[in-house]
């Protein structure tokens, strides 16, 4: 019952820290070390990206008229504007998708762990604190008017969310920003590229799970795979809706909060393990 009510725990802290720019994967780790669940390491590494499938469920519900009027969009004018937007989605999955998989093995071995966690954490909040003190006015106001070199800029900004806790929200907002994007359209393209980059990190990660099942070097039982299940249910539900708190909430409010809340977290973290080294 107690690693049940840990997954149910897991899959809305999953839901709630995947949209906001705070790092699911990073609060994840943390809260795994404070409360395991009792299931092999190999299992909670997959467990950790599969369970981000729930959330992204979440993006082609509610933006169902921009993802899919370039294949059902009678008005010529608002097809474009579909294909300009996957155009701009593909073009800025590609540095992620080519350097996740050449570095995935090293990322798991030599960057894992809360010390990494709380380090990141605090990095990009100052970067939201001193990005935010002189905020920008965007001049790109939609998602289908990004360029191709801005969308790449975007990627390539998303690789950095390789490093856990580093927030892929987070990364990709600041990123765009940067680039002339207005925030609320930041976020917006965030929330789109989530689909191929976590489709394409949970298919690698599941694809090297079951080689180890097949050789036998890991096993999980059908409890495991139920609780995955439930995890990114319950992620799918909450993340339906931080997503519309957030697109209300950039258009009022800056991103300082996360800012402060990302110094925060990664300072008790390290506080925390100072004082276990005491």
């Amino acid at each position: 019952m107690l690693d049940w009510l840990k997954v149910l725990l897991l899959g809305l802290v999953q839901g709630i820290t995947e949209w906001l720019p705070i790092s699911s994967t990073g609060h994840l780790i943390l809260l795994n070390s404070l409360i395991p669940i009792s299931v092999s390491e190999d299992f909670f590494a997959l467990f950790s990206v599969v369970i981000q499938l729930g959330s992204i469920a979440a993006v082609p519900v509610l933006y169902a008229d921009a993802l899919f009027s370039a294949v059902r969009a009678p008005a010529s004018r608002e097809r474009r504007a579909g294909l300009a937007l996957w155009r701009n989605i593909l073009v800025a999955c590609l540095p992620s998708a080519v350097i996740g998989f050449l570095l995935d093995d090293f990322i798991d071995e030599a960057l894992d762990g809360p010390l990494i966690v709380a380090c990141t954490l605090i990095l990009y909040g100052i970067l939201f604190l001193v990005i935010e003190r002189r905020p920008r006015a965007g001049e790109i106001h939609t998602t289908d008017a990004i360029s191709p070199r801005r969308a790449f800029g975007v990627g390539c900004a998303q690789v950095l969310a390789l490093i856990p806790g580093t927030s892929r929200s987070g990364a990709t907002i600041l990123g765009g920003m940067l680039l002339g994007l207005e925030r609320g359209t930041a976020a917006e393209f965030s929330f789109f590229l989530a689909i191929p980059t976590m489709l394409g990190a949970g298919g690698l990660r599941g694809a090297k799970f079951a080689l180890a099942l097949a050789r036998g070097e890991t096993a999980c039982t059908g409890e495991e795979w139920l609780m995955l299940a439930v995890s990114a249910l319950v992620a799918f539900a909450v993340s339906c809706a931080v997503i519309r708190f957030l697109r209300d909430f950039v258009r009022r409010h800056t991103f300082r909060a996360f800012g402060i809340y990302r110094i925060l977290l990664g300072g008790a973290v390290l506080a925390a393990a100072a004082l276990q080294r005491l």
